[in-house]
């Protein structure tokens, strides 16, 4: 499995974020072959961060590449700084 983590500062509106998350962008994610679960997490003070989790690579990095035109065309306003991304493989899960 391949995990994808991005870090949003700045968020003007966590509650209508995490609603345009959950009707807009997790149906797209979804939709991505290889899709295992996506977390979108308010960790206060106007941060925020997601984790996608994918069955292969290929799937994380798809999952970036429509996060950021997902941000850019529906959050924009919202999340105005660019994420902090990090992805890789799981090496331990539970």
């Amino acid at each position: 499995m391949h995990a994808a983590v991005r870090r949003y500062e700045g968020v003007t509106d966590p509650a209508e974020a995490g609603r345009r998350v959950n009707e807009g962008f997790l149906p797209l994610l979804r939709q991505v072959p290889g899709f295992v679960a996506y977390y979108w997490v308010d960790a206060g003070d106007g941060v925020m961060f997601s984790t996608s989790v994918f069955e292969d690579q290929a799937g994380a990095e798809e999952s970036v590449k429509t996060a950021a035109d997902f941000v850019r065309d529906n959050l924009a306003s919202l999340l105005p700084n660019p994420p902090q991304v990090m992805a890789g493989q799981v090496v331990a899960s539970g």
